[in-house]
């Protein structure tokens, strides 16, 4: 794997310099390396990892396990983009295994979510069965431990 990216999806907070440092390369080669990224869609945007459990009124989340029927020559990507239109969609995944799509969805409350799950997600057409289950606690998120350290050194989770 690119070591800049790498790099990047551990901290986009990264300056060109540093990343140039980190990699032994020029900075402006860095810059033109991550620009090509940007123009050719591998790089699709950059976001802060948020602690929301310490974020007041920051809402529900839940995943959602979806079985579908596949259409014919669309596969499972005809359901997928249909879904992801919906606002509260935050994620969606084709997995294999015992169910065919994973979604991540986000509402003010669990009724809110509950309410997507039922009204428009189980109601679409090709929708076989739903499990919805709600993040009560987040320790880890993107690779990033939601932790603190005690002096003593050992982990706190909160």
């Amino acid at each position: 794997m690119d070591k800049l990216l790498r790099l990047l999806g551990e901290n986009s907070s990264y300056t060109t310099a540093e990343l140039s440092m980190m990699l032994g390369e020029p900075e402006d080669a860095i810059k033109a390396r991550i620009r090509e990224y940007e123009d050719s869609g591998v790089i699709r945007g950059y976001q802060a990892v948020v602690n929301w459990d310490d974020v007041p009124d920051a809402g529900v989340m839940a995943m959602i396990e979806l079985k579908v029927t596949p259409q014919m020559q669309k596969g499972f990507d005809d359901i997928a983009e249909k879904i992801l239109a919906y606002d509260e969609v935050e994620s969606v995944y084709l997995m294999a295994g015992a169910y065919d799509l994973l979604l991540t969805v986000n509402g003010r409350t669990i009724q809110d979510v509950s309410s997507f799950v039922a009204k428009r997600l189980a109601a679409m057409h090709g929708i076989l069965s739903t499990s919805t289950h709600f993040i009560l606690k987040r320790y880890k998120e993107d690779g990033v431990p939601l932790v603190d350290k005690k002096e003593d050194g050992r982990e706190m989770i909160f």
